[in-house]
């Protein structure tokens, strides 16, 4: 009885060291940097898609850290790479891509980011996905206004949708 006691005694103290051992985990007290927000930006006014992921210090910045930023191509090809430095004293980081073509609804685009040192050390990465609740062609062909008092595209006078008759789309035939 003795025996079967501290058998159960036994795998008692193991089962509630497991338990433990399981709930700790990573406090991500090595992470720098966490997504605080990601979206497609589509600019009617301007004819533009881009990506757009904010991320929010965890620690403080040091002056010298870049984001080499990868982002998937909607149209295929290779990814849009961006260098981007990132300033200590802001209260956030804004990762923008170049403009976009071939965006399509619900469908996951992959986001990589590395959190480089000035002498190129990785000092974090970061693996996602974005997904876009609209497709790109709900963009006006041309942009709507242009020149830096926004003035009203001349070439869509007549068609106030932004959409022109034969205006040649984007090849999107290699679009992954």
């Amino acid at each position: 009885m003795l025996r079967k006691l501290s058998r159960s005694a036994l795998i008692g103290a193991v089962l509630v060291a497991a338990i433990a051992l399981g709930a700790c985990r990573d406090s991500g007290k090595e992470q720098l940097f966490a997504i605080s927000g990601k979206l497609f930006e589509f600019n009617y006014r301007l004819a533009i898609a881009t990506y757009v992921i904010t991320l929010k210090p965890l620690r403080p910045m040091v002056d010298g850290q870049v984001a080499v930023v990868s982002f998937q191509n909607p149209a295929g090809g290779d990814p849009l790479v961006v260098n981007q430095k990132i300033w200590p004293k802001l209260p956030h980081i804004t990762l923008t891509s170049p403009p976009l073509t071939c965006v399509v609804k619900d469908k996951p685009y992959k986001v990589s980011i590395r959190i480089k040192d000035s002498s190129g050390t990785l000092l974090q990465s970061i693996d996602t996905t974005m997904t876009s609740s609209e497709d790109q062609t709900m963009l006006p062909d041309r942009p709507l206004v242009i020149g830096p008092n926004y003035e009203l595209n001349s070439d869509l006078a007549g068609h106030p949708d932004g959409k022109l008759p034969g205006e040649p789309k984007p090849d999107c035939s290699k679009a992954t």
